[in-house]
């Protein structure tokens, strides 16, 4: 088996990306499968990344892809779940993308279409589509825009895992064939399909050609150490989710040292509720013991009823009835 590996990204934007003829119609071949339109001419925009990734400290190895009717495509190679989300991440790179767009003094029907276009080696979908365009719709399904091609803004999907590398190659479609060749491109000849393609399909003829380009030992080497840049890149993700993890968790602890000490105060703040109700209930108690013992007296010192009354302000059946008690 050779080196060479297109689910590298490195790799993946070298043989579509340099600054080359064979490099872009191996571009425009691809574009045209995947968009199901045809691709006259393109322009990558930021080719140079592939000369210059040895000197950038965070390397963004996208594709940035221009039309000649300057319909621009970021294409990416996308390996691994991480823990952002990737569709919104993606959304994101829509909407930079499609806000990047000079637009003073111009009508916004001016403006040009923007697809994002990212291939998954992972599942994101709960349905057997391998590509999937996703635009801007009502809950209900109904578009945005009433004619599609005024819809300026794409997202396409393509999840590789779900084609079938047993199906015959005589059953595979374009994009399957494509994907199949990315996933196994690796082994070369040893593979009796990519034998049977490399032999008869055009399209893989030229993807294989640049394929061969970076499969020697200097390419290996070259691939190996960008793959050491994008493991310690890995590491320093992996050390900022922890980072991100322990702050989310003192936070955490935070709120629930605060809610405990809200809750402690809610409790104090009933128990004295109910000593001030207890207290306020043993004042009526003694004062109603001190009216009773006080109107005993006067009607022990021989006062009426009346008099009492007049001058308790209560009634003579209330003041009976404390004589009686």
């Amino acid at each position: 088996m050779r080196s060479a590996n297109l689910l590298n990204d490195f790799a993946f934007k070298y043989v579509f990306g340099e600054d080359c003829k064979e490099a872009n119609d191996a571009l425009k071949s691809l574009l045209t499968v995947f968009l199901e339109r045809k691709v006259n001419h393109v322009v990558v925009k930021n080719s140079e990344m592939v000369k210059d990734y040895t000197k950038m400290k965070s390397p963004r190895l996208d594709l940035l892809v221009e039309f000649d009717d300057k319909t621009t495509v970021d294409l990416e190679m996308q390996l691994r779940q991480t823990k952002d989300n990737l569709l919104n991440r993606f959304n994101y790179y829509l909407a930079r993308l499609h806000g990047s767009q000079d637009m003073e003094g111009k009508s916004y029907s001016q403006l040009k279409e923007t697809i994002v276009m990212v291939f998954f080696n992972l599942i994101i979908a709960d349905d057997d589509d391998i590509c999937s365009l996703y635009t801007m719709r009502k809950y209900s399904g109904i578009p945005l825009v009433k004619d599609e091609k005024e819809d300026r803004m794409k997202l396409m999907t393509i999840e590789m895992p779900k084609v079938d590398l047993n199906k015959p190659l005589e059953d595979m479609n374009e994009q399957e064939k494509m994907i199949y060749y990315f996933l196994n491109c690796h082994k070369g000849l040893d593979d009796s399909k990519i034998k049977v393609m490399i032999e008869s399909d055009e399209v893989i003829q030229m993807l294989e050609k640049r394929v061969e380009t970076i499969s020697d030992d200097r390419w290996k080497k070259i691939i190996e150490d960008f793959q050491k840049l994008h493991e310690n890149e890995e590491r320093i993700e992996l050390q900022l989710e922890l980072e991100e993890a322990q702050r989310q968790m003192k936070e955490a602890r935070k709120e629930k040292e605060e809610a405990r000490k809200e809750k402690e105060e809610a409790r104090k703040e009933k128990e004295e509720a109910h000593k001030e109700k207890e207290e306020a209930r043993k004042a009526i108690l003694e004062a109603d013991k001190k009216v009773e013992q006080m109107v005993r007296k006067m009607h022990e010192s021989g006062m009426s009823l009346e008099q009492i009354s007049a001058y308790c302000s209560l009634n003579v059946n209330e003041i009976e009835l404390l004589i009686k008690s």
